[in-house]
């Protein structure tokens, strides 16, 4: 878990072009040889490929420098230099590369999965065999390579799911995460345990359903407060949100109010998804007859209730996912 990382700044260069060779033949029975030196070989490009096993950006972490293949330099008898190696980055689906001064974006990895060359190499230069003209047969004349190219990038993450669970913290997400998928995200009985965002597969049928477990938000999280403000850009791409609402807290006729209060305050878009919400622990005493008056506060609302320990509403939740997932 500590491995996780979501942003990187990376410094990645292209290959510069090999040399033009100035050079004649020098062949027996040939006594007035004329140019025979070769061109220089292409610099290698920056590459960026999607890798769909990939799920963070944590190979990034310690490597900040990338550099792609100088070309090689041409040589006598004609020969060219070879191109140069590219150097390929993998990037996790739902990166972005963004201008580390502008903060423009580069290049958004959602949809677009093909390999991306960033960067050029340089060409590579002539060699002397080029200039040989009617008037100069000994040209000793050739070409520098051209120069590769260095940028310094801002590589984000964010995570890609039908159905973000939102919620504060101990609500119960990464209790239900674990239920429908094989994720086994931390889960114990204090705040906070969930420290990074956790993606489980719930699979209905031929189905499956991308669930993402956020860090618990706390009020002011959109502000800075708590571990939330980190993370709430991850639910940004999700296509429906699940409120979680712990039953057996004493806020939970505000606890909505609360979480979309601070979704919208860090973007509009975010109150604008299809959700659910969902009181959970209805197992416990202290939640009877709270799902009741958490469905009368919101009529207008899709509310369920579920409970990991016994189960009840795990389908019925499970089938709303799916419905959420499948609507466009």
């Amino acid at each position: 878990m500590e491995r996780f990382a979501d942003e990187v700044i990376i410094e990645v260069s292209s290959g510069s072009g090999g040399n033009g060779c100035a050079s004649f033949r020098r062949e027996k029975y040939v006594p007035r040889g004329g140019p025979s030196g070769g061109d220089g070989g292409k610099g290698g490009n920056v590459v960026f490929t999607v890798r769909r096993n990939l799920r963070t950006l944590a190979h990034l972490r310690f490597k900040h420098t990338f550099k792609a293949e100088n070309g090689h330099d041409g040589e006598g008898s004609g020969r060219y230099g070879s191109n140069g190696a590219d150097v390929i980055i993998p990037l996790p689906p739902g990166s972005l590369i963004r201008n580390i001064d502008t903060n423009e974006l580069i290049q958004d990895f959602s949809d677009n999965q093909e390999d991306f060359i960033f960067l050029k190499g340089g060409n590579g230069g002539w060699g002397n065999i080029h200039f040989k003209s009617s008037v100069n047969q000994a040209p000793r004349k050739a070409l520098p390579g051209k120069p590769g190219q260095t940028v310094k990038i801002k590589v984000e993450l964010q995570i890609m799911a039908d159905i973000g669970l939102v919620g504060f913290p101990n609500a119960g997400k990464s209790s239900l995460l674990d239920r429908f998928t094989n994720a086994r995200p931390k889960i114990a009985a204090y705040p906070f345990t969930t420290k990074i965002p956790n993606l489980g597969v719930l699979t209905i049928g031929e189905r499956d359903v991308i669930i993402a477990d956020i860090p618990g938000l706390i009020e002011g999280a959109s502000q800075g407060a708590g571990l939330g403000i980190r993370f709430l850009k991850h639910i940004t791409r999700t296509s429906a949100l699940a409120f979680l609402i712990d039953l057996s807290e004493d806020n939970y006729l505000d606890a909505f109010d609360i979480l979309l209060k601070e979704l919208g305050s860090f973007s509009e878009e975010l109150i604008q998804k299809k959700r659910v919400l969902i009181g959970t622990k209805t197992d416990l005493e202290e939640s009877n007859g709270r799902l009741a008056e958490l469905t009368a506060k919101y009529p207008s609302e899709e509310i369920l209730g579920a409970s990991v320990f016994s189960g009840d509403g795990i389908k019925e939740v499970s089938y709303a996912f799916m419905r959420l997932a499948e609507e466009e």
